[in-house]
């Protein structure tokens, strides 16, 4: 049985590639805000609902003025992309399982999706459109079959990383007739039916004092500075520090539960309203239910 999965690594791009992707960047992010506003009026002014068909024709004509003419430098299709991705997000939002989409900012996160025919899998290399040379990826395991799509992506930190999406064959976990029960908590991250205890690592209170550094530096700085700039990629990479490890921490306490146990049962919890409690919103957000709690 064939399944999609995702593979990420990181890579370093040259300075010509670096330029090549803020321009492509730049650009995705530009057509989604104004396609985003297209639509907002369009229902608000008109009561009109526009479609995937109809923001198309309307990037269409975005590229034909004299003033969006910098929109050709750069490969089409994570533009064309970017329109499928804002169709996603509004189909999720008026089934009531999503917020309405937002406009994007340069300051957080930013990513273009490369379909097939927008880069080239060869010898274990991939180079993007419009690039001379493949990117410098960091393998850290073989990608088990070729890319359909890639998404190229560069965190807050200043990391640049790529995404595979590769269809694969999927390979059942052998049968054991152990089961487990998962409570969750904040002293201890989890209690298990069995009685093991996970101690709560407090991934944000180690680097509490260093974050806190980094953004006294950052309020100092003056505003629109390159001094600021600097200050702030600071605190983005504390923030990513501390991301980094929580999420690697939860990852191999999960997959070290579901290698072990047949049949897991955890508590359904309501994350979303138990952070609204100031006096534990901190905690609960650093322990990170919403990750480690199984499917």
């Amino acid at each position: 049985m064939k399944a999609e999965r995702t593979y990420q690594y990181r890579f370093y791009p040259t300075p010509e590639q670096a330029a090549l992707l803020a321009r492509t960047f730049g650009c995705v992010r530009f057509v989604w805000n104004a396609v985003l506003r297209y639509r907002t009026d369009a229902f608000y002014q008109r009561q009109e609902k526009i479609g995937y068909n109809d923001a198309s024709a309307f990037l269409t004509q975005l590229k034909k003025q004299p003033d969006t003419a910098f929109l050709a430098e750069v490969s089409s299709v994570p533009l064309q992309q970017c329109l499928r991705h804002q169709q996603s997000a509004f189909k999720h939002f008026f089934a009531k399982r999503a917020r309405y989409p937002s406009f994007k900012s340069k300051k957080h996160r930013q990513s273009a999706t490369f379909a097939s025919s927008a880069f080239s899998y060869r010898d274990g290399q991939i180079t993007l459109a419009k690039c001379r040379e493949p990117l410098n990826i960091r393998w850290s395991r073989d990608l088990p079959a070729a890319p359909s799509t890639v998404t190229v992506s560069k965190d807050a930190a200043g990391r640049y990383f790529i995404s595979c999406l590769c269809k694969v064959d999927t390979e059942a976990l052998p049968i054991t007739f152990k089961m487990v029960g998962i409570d969750l908590g904040i002293k201890d991250l989890f209690v298990t039916s069995d009685g093991h205890r996970v101690n709560n690592p407090r991934h944000t209170a180690r680097y509490a004092r260093k974050l806190a550094k980094a953004q006294r530096r950052l309020s100092r700085k003056q505003k629109g500075s390159n001094n600021r700039a600097k200050a702030r990629l600071k605190v983005a990479r504390c923030h990513a520090k501390i991301a980094d490890t929580r999420r690697d921490h939860l990852h191999k306490l999960t997959r070290q539960i579901v290698n072990e146990n047949q049949v897991i049962a955890a508590e359904s919890l309501q994350v979303k309203n138990m952070v609204k409690n100031r006096h534990l919103s901190n905690a609960i957000s650093d322990v990170g239910w919403g990750v480690s709690a199984p499917a």
